[in-house]
Formats: structure tokens, C-alpha cells, sequence
């Protein structure tokens, strides 16, 4: 059973800064990705950002210059460093990984950690 575990949610003020940590465990071959995503009230779940076995990285237009997403490999874990925050930030925020179990690739997702942005 492959489980994503997050963490570093929380409430914050406009500019400032939050990290969210997901870590995958269970049993599994191999990792292809890793990401977050968001979810506002009464909006669809969109990307903010992903990080590939090779290096690669994807952010969302909104988050370019401000969020910063990064992998240690050896402990499973992405995190999404936050800085700069804006109220429009408020969501709850998904981990997504790519996982291969035994051939194929499946999509696993965290349970969501809430990120609240206001003063």
C-alpha cells in the first residue's frame, strides 16, 4: 500500500513564507514524479508544481518566481517552499507522485494540507 504523508500547512500572512513536506512509503519499484497540486473553494484542483526523476522541473505561471520545489530521492519526500504568499494562494494543497508498483505507472495523492494566507 503506497501512502503520501503531508505536512506544513498552516496560516500565514500576506509575504510571508511556508514549506510543505510529502513523504511516499509503502512498497513500491520506482518514483517518476512527484508535485503539488491546489484546491480553492468552488475552483478545480490545478497544478502548482512538479519535479521529474530527471531534474525536471514545472511551475504554474501564478507561482513562477515565488514558490520553489525540490526532491530528496533517497527519503521519498518532495517539499514546496512558499515565499512571497498571497491571499489567492489560500487553498488546500495536494501532493501528487507517479508511482510504479510493479510495470505501470499510477497517480497516489496526500490527503491535502490547508494553506490559509490573511491578515
Amino acid at each position: 500500500q503506497v501512502q503520501l504523508v503531508e505536512s506544513g500547512g498552516g496560516l500565514v500572512q500576506p509575504g510571508g513564507s511556508l514549506r510543505l513536506s510529502c513523504a511516499a512509503s509503502g512498497r513500491f519499484f520506482s518514483i517518476t514524479s512527484m508535485g503539488w497540486y491546489r484546491q480553492a473553494p468552488g475552483k478545480q484542483r490545478e497544478l502548482v508544481a512538479t519535479y521529474t526523476n530527471g531534474g525536471s522541473t514545472n511551475y504554474a505561471d501564478s507561482v513562477k518566481g515565488r514558490f520553489t520545489i525540490s526532491r530528496d530521492g533517497a527519503k521519498n519526500t518532495v517539499y514546496l517552499q512558499m515565499d512571497s504568499l498571497k491571499p489567492e494562494d489560500t487553498a488546500v494543497y495536494y501532493c501528487n507522485a507517479r508511482i510504479i508498483v510493479f510495470l505501470t505507472p499510477s497517480d497516489y495523492w496526500g490527503q491535502g494540507t490547508q494553506v490559509t494566507v490573511s491578515s
